[in-house]
């Protein structure tokens, strides 16, 4: 694995013809406010306690979207070990600039930010596990970030999902309903969906080179 921390990937502008696929991006006022609210819960409901039911394992790639002030991405950093890498995208610049500090303060050598609405860049069938927490209420167009998860997820990968937004069957209505993944098994805090079985999709022309294990 590379040891080098890569620079942020800004790709809000490599974005279809739909636009923004989120509500709206808060304001750095609510953000910061949302971000003390999410350390006070940390510090309640640690993140590692969802992780485990998503399954990480040492080694694997993660992508944690939409990933807030980073908690869930430094656990999972932690879980995957140095042979891992962990993708933290998130739409608003303070998200990004609060791993930024993480990973520079923690000396940290698997996490790699992408500021992003939707596309990630990451090659096809180049993730383990996607995380997606407290995201699902925000996206005005599900389908479309439902569909790049899809697409970067490798076979027999995982969809750890929740939303304290949602009810249970709030979540596994939005994200079956595209008929893209599967609900494999409920958990206590978080569902855990399959990918179904996809055609050839071609990766985007400028794809971000991806972490392999050798």
């Amino acid at each position: 694995m590379d040891d080098s921390i890569s620079p942020v990937m800004d790709l809000r502008n490599q974005r279809s013809s739909e636009g923004y696929f989120v509500s709206e991006c808060m304001s750095n006022f609510h953000f910061r406010l949302m971000g003390l609210t999410l350390r006070l819960r940390d510090l309640f409901a640690p993140p590692k306690r969802k992780l485990q039911e998503a399954g990480i394992k040492p080694g694997a790639v993660i992508l944690d979207y939409g990933c807030g002030i980073g908690s869930y991405s430094l656990a999972a950093a932690e879980l995957v070990g140095d042979g891992g890498k962990v993708y933290a995208a998130d739409i608003h610049p303070l998200a990004v600039q609060a791993v930024e500090r993480l990973v520079a303060r923690k000396c940290l050598r698997n996490i790699q930010t992408i500021r992003t609405d939707c596309a990630t860049s990451l090659g096809n069938e180049t993730i383990d596990t996607v995380l997606l927490y407290d995201t699902l209420h925000d996206l005005a167009s599900p389908e479309p970030v439902l569909k790049e998860l899809h697409r970067v997820l490798r076979p027999g990968g995982v969809l750890s999902a929740s939303d304290h937004h949602l009810n249970p069957e709030e979540i596994v209505a939005k994200v079956a309903a595209t008929g893209l993944f599967r609900l494999s098994e409920r958990g206590k805090r978080t569902h855990k969906f399959a990918p179904t079985q996809r055609q050839a999709v071609p990766a985007p022309s400028n794809v971000a080179e991806s972490h392999r294990k050798t």
